[in-house]
C-alpha cells in the first residue's frame, strides 16, 4: 500500500467579484470562470490522507472518499470530479482511499473545498505518478471548483498565500500580496453554513456581489493595506445586502458588536454563516470575550494568517 499526506491552509475570502460573463456572454470554459478579490490563508489545514492498494477486480477501481470520518464518495462533488480526472491517466485497477480533515468547518466560508481540492490533485498526482507540473495540478482543483460551484477564486489564493488579492479571474492565477503585521491574531465565529451553490445560482445576490465586488477591488488597489481589506470587505457586506437577503440576523448582531471595539476590523466570511475579526495579543480577550457571548449557538476559532505558499506533502 502507499499513502501520501497533503496539508492545505484554510482561506477566508472578505469580498469578491463572480467573472462568469465576458461582455454579457456566459464563458463556458471552466478555467476561464472565477473571481476577481481578496482574502488570506490560515495557520488552519485541511488533510487529505490517501492511500492506494492494488485490487483484486482486475478490470475496474473501486474508492471510497471520507469528509470528517463521514463516507460520501460521489457526494464529495469536487473530490470526486478530481479523482476521476487523474483517473484517466492511470486505468490499472486498484482500491483508493481519499479521507480529509478538516480544522475549521466544511461549507462554512473556510476554503475547505479548494482544500480538499489540492489535497486531490497534489496528492494523486505522488500516487499514481502522473507527473503532472504544479500548474496543472492547481488547474484541475480550480476547474474542480468552478464545475461544482463550491467556490471561484479559493484555489488561486491559497496558492499564494498570504493576505493577497486576485487580480483576474479564472487560471492562470493572477495576485498580489499585502503585508501583515507580525502580531496579528484571528479570531473566527461560525454558526454554520451556507451552501456556496445557492448563492452563485440567486440572480439577485449574483449581480449584487459582481457589482460590490468589482467597486471592493478597485479601492483595495488604490490603498493595499490591510485596515482598509478589512473596510472594504464590510462595506462589500453591506452594499451586497447579503445579511438581509439570507436572513444572517445573528451573523449581523455579532458584527455589528465586534465593529463598536477598537480592533483593526471585523467582517463576514464570503461564503459562510460566519465572521473573522482582526486583532492583536491587547485586544484579543475584549474581542474573545464578544465571540463568546454567542456561544453556544457559535463556534469560535484562534488562528493567524500563513504566509507560506507552499503546498506541504508528506510521502510514504
Amino acid at each position: 500500500m502507499k499513502k501520501v499526506i497533503v496539508k492545505v491552509p484554510h482561506r477566508i475570502s472578505g469580498f469578491f467579484e463572480i467573472v462568469d460573463e465576458f461582455k454579457g456572454v456566459k464563458i463556458k470554459d471552466p478555467e476561464r470562470i472565477g473571481s476577481r478579490g481578496a482574502g488570506f490563508n490560515l495557520n488552519s489545514f485541511g488533510t487529505t490522507e490517501i492511500n492506494i492498494e492494488e485490487s483484486n477486480d482486475k478490470f475496474r477501481t473501486e474508492y471510497k472518499i471520507y469528509i470528517n470520518d463521514e463516507e460520501l464518495n460521489e457526494v464529495a462533488e469536487t473530490s470526486n470530479y478530481v479523482l476521476n480526472y487523474c483517473l484517466k491517466y492511470n486505468q490499472d485497477p486498484k482500491l483508493i482511499k481519499i479521507v480529509h480533515n478538516f480544522d475549521l468547518p466544511v461549507g462554512c466560508g473556510f476554503g475547505a473545498s479548494g482544500s480538499g481540492a489540492l489535497g486531490c490533485a497534489y496528492g494523486l498526482d505522488y500516487l499514481l505518478d502522473l507527473k503532472f507540473s504544479s500548474f496543472e495540478k492547481g488547474r484541475i482543483a480550480h476547474i474542480a471548483e468552478v464545475i461544482n460551484r463550491t467556490g471561484l477564486g479559493t484555489v488561486c489564493g491559497q496558492l499564494g498565500g498570504g493576505l493577497s488579492m486576485l487580480l483576474e479571474p479564472g487560471y492562470p492565477c493572477t495576485f498580489k500580496r499585502i503585508k501583515v503585521p507580525d502580531d496579528l491574531i484571528v479570531i473566527c465565529g461560525s454558526f454554520g453554513k451556507i451552501e456556496t451553490k445557492s448563492i452563485l445560482v440567486n440572480p439577485q445576490l449574483n449581480l449584487k456581489i459582481k457589482i460590490a465586488g468589482k467597486k471592493a477591488l478597485n479601492y483595495l488597489i488604490k490603498n493595499p493595506n490591510i485596515q482598509n481589506f478589512v473596510k472594504v470587505s464590510y462595506i462589500f457586506v453591506l452594499e451586497t445586502e447579503i445579511l438581509n437577503i439570507l436572513n444572517l440576523s445573528k451573523t449581523e448582531e455579532l458584527l455589528n458588536d465586534l465593529n463598536k471595539i477598537d480592533i483593526l476590523g471585523a467582517s463576514m466570511n464570503q461564503l459562510g454563516r460566519s465572521v473573522f475579526a482582526f486583532c492583536n495579543k491587547y485586544s484579543f480577550k475584549h474581542v474573545e470575550e464578544v465571540f463568546k457571548s454567542y456561544e453556544p449557538d457559535l463556534k469560535i476559532f484562534r488562528s493567524t494568517i500563513n504566509e507560506n505558499n507552499k503546498i506541504l506533502i508528506q510521502k510514504s
